[in-house]
């Protein structure tokens, strides 16, 4: 009897995939940053995004899940002052495109992972902007420091695919030169720590 108990115990304590090799890391919303970059005919627009929440999960030091939240409210434009900052942002804000006022956050969860080499992952999920969700994938990779993880991915979005339908030319055909590209890029940088 006390054979099988120190079998067991010496089991549990040499298993790499035991549950105390799993962590949560909880991502910083104030070290966190979300870059924007959306492009027209002629031009284009950066700016940030604020995270309100998120998370990533380890085993070992194997990323297995995680998810983010997005203030949609938090738009800001950096290329533009004044009158043009503001109407920018006010725009982006609209229904015309992210209609914050019904849809005051976005989302993405990590649905599978899959490892590239060291520390860089190919990261599947479900990404929800304005009511509607679709599946994206991506390359991420990850920095460890101590207790601290940084992730940086660039996350490539097909806003008609989400109803964000303003100057786009996959809703309206005879736009010219008006047009905004469907398309829009998050630079991302998530930092968490246990």
């Amino acid at each position: 009897m006390l054979s099988t108990i120190f079998t067991s115990l010496v089991l549990l304590i040499s298993n790499p995939f035991a549950d105390d090799t799993k962590a949560v890391y909880k991502v910083s919303t104030l070290e966190s940053k979300v870059i924007w970059t959306g492009e027209k005919l002629g031009g284009k627009h950066t700016g940030t995004i604020n995270l309100s929440q998120g998370d990533l999960q380890f085993d070992g030091d194997k990323l297995t899940g995680g998810s983010f939240t997005i203030d949609m409210n938090s738009i800001v434009d950096l290329d533009l002052e004044g009158e043009y900052k503001s109407k920018l942002e006010g725009h982006l804000k609209s229904d015309d495109f992210f209609g914050v006022a019904t849809y005051p956050t976005a989302t993405f969860k990590i649905t599978s992972v899959k490892s590239t080499g060291k520390n860089k992952y190919d990261v599947t999920g479900d990404i929800t902007i304005k009511g509607t969700t679709e599946k994206i994938t991506f390359p991420a990779e990850l920095a460890v420091n101590g207790s601290k993880v940084t992730a940086t991915s660039k996350i490539t979005v097909d806003r008609s695919k989400f109803n964000v339908k303003y100057g786009s030319k996959s809703f309206f055909a005879e736009i010219g030169d008006k047009v905004i590209y469907d398309e829009f890029v998050l630079d991302v940088t998530l930092v968490a720590a246990k």
